[in-house]
């Protein structure tokens, strides 16, 4: 039986960007390993060295949607969870805070993503909680209902 390798340990920033009608910012891609399987997520993405986790959310949220914001307006994190997958035939254990960011109706533009993300992010969405819950498509987190309501409680 042939061992199964470690996967890449990785610490990651994301952002629940919600607008002023409560409805989150998603983006739309998927794995290049696994084109016909895409899914929804949140902006965000891996801390490089010298980074925080908040100042790596804050330069993926301004490369992955145009929207430009000082980490420190991203104030604490709001959730922390741990993540397992895979990406172009890696194994990730990604570590991963996202934090809270209330925008009006900003543009969303993709221009400042590198060539690796714009080969395989091809959308994004504004979405109410009701429309997560009642898609069929993948959304991650998968908690991300739950997560919001808590969040912007009516």
């Amino acid at each position: 039986m042939a061992s199964v390798p470690n996967p890449v340990r990785r610490t990651a920033g994301r952002v629940l960007v919600l607008d002023g009608a409560g409805r989150v910012l998603l983006l739309h891609g998927y794995d290049p390993a696994r084109p016909a399987e895409p899914y929804w997520f949140t902006a965000g993405g891996g801390v490089k060295p010298g980074e925080t986790v908040a100042e790596a959310a804050a330069r993926e949220l301004r490369e992955e949607t145009g929207i430009a914001v000082p980490a420190d307006a991203l104030g604490e994190p709001v959730w922390h969870e741990v993540a397992e997958f895979s990406f172009d035939g890696n194994r990730f254990r990604q570590e991963q805070d996202y934090f809270l960011l209330r925008v009006q109706a900003p543009a969303v533009t993709g221009d400042g993503m590198g060539d690796e993300e714009a080969a395989f992010v091809d959308g994004h969405r504004w979405w109410t909680v009701a429309e997560i819950e009642a898609t069929t498509e993948a959304v991650y987190p998968a908690a991300l209902p739950r997560l919001l309501r808590d969040l912007t409680p009516t």
